[in-house]
């Protein structure tokens, strides 16, 4: 039987050196999601954050949404939440997820009652 999650999780990327040491990078979608949590640091106690490496494969990515679900950030919504139009179904897994930055911040400002990026 397969296990309830209760908590939605949030899986953004550590900062990176390539292989020729150029670096370190970041990745901007995923400094506009911490830009949200900096602003609104009570959501982390809702969430689970998982940050994962730059390299692919990402197995703790993969194991959520698939390996063609891999970019970063990703929130894969938790259990019996109601579904935001912008979330999208991993056809490996069945979970649903959101994948763009502001899509994600939209989505816990407005679950949170946090603050809410500017139209």
């Amino acid at each position: 039987m397969e296990k309830s999650v209760e908590k939605s999780t949030l899986y953004m990327l550590n900062p990176w050196m390539e292989a020729d040491g150029q670096g370190p990078f970041y990745c901007p979608d995923c400094g506009v999601v911490e830009g949200f949590l900096a602003y609104s640091p009570e959501v982390k106690n809702n969430i689970e954050i998982v940050h994962v490496d730059f390299q692919r494969p990402r197995p703790l990515i993969i194991e959520a949404v698939g390996a063609e679900n891999q970019g970063s950030p990703v929130l894969v919504l938790a259990d019996g939440v109601d579904l935001p139009e912008t979330a999208k179904k991993s056809f490996s897994t069945g979970r649903y997820f959101i994948e763009d930055a502001l899509g994600i911040c939209n989505y816990l400002g407005k679950t949170f009652n946090a603050v809410m990026p500017h139209p």
